[in-house]
Formats: C-alpha cells, sequence, structure tokens
C-alpha cells in the first residue's frame, strides 16, 4: 500500500472515531510518541548489539535493564534532548 494511501486511511479513521488530529492526545500526538520510542528502541539496540530479551546477550554486562524506550512528548523532551542527556529522561 503506497504511503500516501495508508496515512490517508490513519486521518480517515482518527475523524471516524473522533480523535482529534492534532492537540492533546490527537493522532499528530501518538504518531510522533510511536516514531520516537521506534527509533530510540532502534539505537538502543544497535548500541548494544542485540535485541530486547536476547539470551545471548544475558550476563554480558552489556544487556538492557529497563522497560521500553519512552517518549515524553507532552513533556517537551524530544529524542535529541533524550539523546543529549545520555537517554535519562
Amino acid at each position: 500500500m503506497p504511503d500516501e494511501q495508508l496515512i490517508g486511511q490513519l486521518i480517515d479513521q482518527a475523524r471516524a472515531s473522533g480523535l482529534p488530529l492534532t492537540g492533546e492526545g490527537g493522532l499528530v500526538q501518538q504518531l510522533t510518541k510511536r516514531v520516537l520510542e521506534s527509533a530510540l528502541e532502534g539505537e538502543i539496540t544497535d548500541h548494544l548489539g542485540h535485541e530486547r530479551r536476547d539470551l545471548a546477550a544475558a550476563g554480558s554486562g552489556n544487556s538492557r535493564n529497563g522497560g521500553p524506550v519512552q517518549a515524553r512528548c507532552s513533556a517537551g523532551l524530544t529524542a535529541h534532548s533524550i539523546a543529549a542527556r545520555g537517554g535519562k529522561t
């Protein structure tokens, strides 16, 4: 499915369900949060050299010890500001 069609479907579904496109809790905010979380998750996977819950990394001293990466869009943090803090929010 071409990107334009997929985007159109997301917008149509949001409107049909009464979800605002912009603003607090709107489609744009939700999509931004998911994209940032996915990008940050990919960066940590590249940095550590293994996927989440990869048993081969257990006990290596280079394993994950927390929950999923979460973007805090409503707090004004961006991927850049999180990365600049060394991943600490």
